[in-house]
């Protein structure tokens, strides 16, 4: 592996991250994705290509639009960034291969229900469904993708079904529980994710996507609290937390387990 591997994967994670900011833009305002080409929100002028170049024409550009001088969110660049950076790595980790572009898809996916969760405080249905969806049929070729899900049994394609709808079962009922006694202070979107998340990390992984959300969140709760920043028991959005867990349950899940269980 060498080094114009990670540029290459740089530069095609950020590409990505271009059209992650268009999806966190428009489809919460219900917008096509492809129509109008891209344009600033303040003025409407369209953008040239020169203009749309990710990280650098933020960067050149100084954060603001060339023709009003509007601020461009600080969001975009991190998204380009971020999604830059995790392209690099899973490159670096498996090359290009179908595992690495399973694995970029859902760590895409995630970083898009995050931000939009914070950004709106929804969880798209429209994003939601079609991947629970895409995640049923993916749920019996995990090991086939080199992303084997069970633990002690044999990784035969109704194992890793098992395994996934099992995730799914766990994760979408843990979060049921805290809806039905929290009483307003989780959403039903959150469950919908989760069962997404279970589907994708399968069990014994699902288990750690749990714990690092449940932590996260809470430290952070408690971290808010503490500055009184949420003083009016306003909503903390979940999404980001789910997908935090879902990223290191989707990567190192299996071995973490192993870890804890000293095998």
């Amino acid at each position: 592996m060498n080094t114009w591997t990670l540029v290459l994967g740089f530069i095609l994670g950020a590409c990505v991250g271009s059209f992650l900011n268009v999806c966190i833009d428009r489809l919460p305002r219900g917008k096509s994705l492809a129509f109008p080409p891209s344009h600033c929100d303040a003025c409407g002028q369209r953008l040239r290509p020169f203009e749309l170049i990710p990280v650098v024409s933020y960067l050149w550009l100084k954060g603001k639009c060339r023709y009003c001088g509007t601020n461009v969110p600080r969001r975009v660049l991190m998204v380009e960034l971020t999604t830059g950076l995790l392209f690099a790595w899973l490159s670096f980790s498996y090359g290009f291969s179908f595992t690495s572009l399973v694995l970029a898809f859902y760590t895409c996916l995630f970083l898009v229900l995050a931000i939009i969760d914070l950004e709106h405080g929804l969880i798209l249905n429209k994003i939601v469904y079609p991947t629970i969806g895409l995640s049923l049929v993916l749920a019996p070729f995990w090991s086939n993708l080199g992303l084997p899900r069970t633990l002690l049994a044999a990784d035969t394609m109704l194992n890793t079904l098992l395994s996934s709808l099992f995730g799914g079962a766990i994760f979408s009922v843990f979060l049921l529980l805290v809806v039905l006694f929290s009483r307003g202070g989780m959403g039903w979107g959150d469950v919908k994710m989760a069962a997404l998340v279970g589907l994708a990390t399968g069990f014994p992984s699902v288990l750690v996507a749990i714990e690092v959300a449940c932590l996260s969140g809470g430290l952070i709760a408690g971290f808010l609290l503490l500055l009184r920043r949420r003083g009016r028991k306003e909503a903390i959005p979940f999404a980001p937390f789910i997908s935090l867990g879902a990223f290191i349950a989707l990567l190192w899940g299996k071995d973490l387990v192993l870890w804890y269980l000293g095998i």
